[in-house]
């Protein structure tokens, strides 16, 4: 038996989120469904992150269990010629039987894109949340620096969450911006549900003028979901990458 990793770039438009349901199509289930092609196996997939529906990926990992002789630098090759075009393998290895890729993490990068122009938004639409209206993204940037720390962010996490603790380490937490373009960049040891997608709507009401960019200290401090802003659109966000301490390669 051994423990294979992989690394994949999704485009999540067709998809209600990464976790396996029963009357939807899910990432799961097309990876599980394409090793089940290629081994007979019904291999049971552990991940990084269970992205929301709409959401894609850059760099998620996944992991599971084969008696197949597939030689695990091959695994991505194989995957691939089973797999729907808009989800692809990167990278595959073998990793120790222990490695969880979601356990394991020590940090994860995310990055939201808004696109800012009237014209093109037809081709957009699925990978980027669409506004033409005025921001004040130096008061935007201000508060990131705000979010990043150690921190409590209950308030930046939506219900439905099992979590008891919710306490982050966010080491970034940028905004970059070009006349078509405002991207955040954020990355922390942990996330919440639906963290990032609150953060950026509430980036986004302090850049419309509805909250000063200080307000997001008191966000924080009140731990209170209904400080915050709305959760942002899906189809800006990206899972880019996801590090580990020694990659639990064997």
């Amino acid at each position: 038996m051994a423990r294979i990793k992989l690394i994949l770039e999704y485009d999540g438009s067709n998809y209600h989120g990464f976790q396996i349901q029963k009357n939807a199509p899910t990432i799961q289930e097309k990876l599980e469904q394409g090793i089940f092609r290629l081994t007979g196996e019904k291999a049971s997939l552990l991940c990084a992150g269970r992205t929301d529906a709409g959401v894609h990926a850059l760099g998620q990992v996944v992991a599971f269990d084969t008696q197949s002789n597939i030689p695990p630098a091959k695994w991505k090759f194989a995957l691939n010629s089973v797999l729907p075009s808009d989800i692809q393998v990167l990278d595959s290895q073998e990793v120790n039987p222990v490695f969880h890729p979601r356990y394991h993490a020590v940090k994860k990068k995310y990055l939201y894109l808004i696109y800012r122009r009237e014209q093109g938004t037809t081709f957009y639409r699925k990978y980027a949340f669409c506004t033409a209206e005025l921001l004040n993204v130096g008061a935007m940037r201000k508060s990131c620096q705000m979010i990043e720390g150690r921190r409590n962010f209950r308030s930046f996490c939506a219900s439905g969450s099992s979590v008891k603790d919710f306490v982050r380490t966010v080491t970034r937490c940028r905004l970059r911006e070009n006349k078509s373009y405002i991207k955040m960049e954020i990355e922390a040891d942990g996330f919440l549900y639906k963290m990032v997608r609150i953060i950026m709507g509430t980036l986004l009401e302090v850049g419309r003028g509805n909250y000063p960019a200080e307000y997001i200290k008191e966000i924080i401090g009140a731990q209170d979901r209904s400080m915050a802003g709305p959760t942002a659109p899906p189809q800006g966000l990206y899972l880019v990458s996801v590090d580990y301490l020694n990659e639990g390669t064997v």
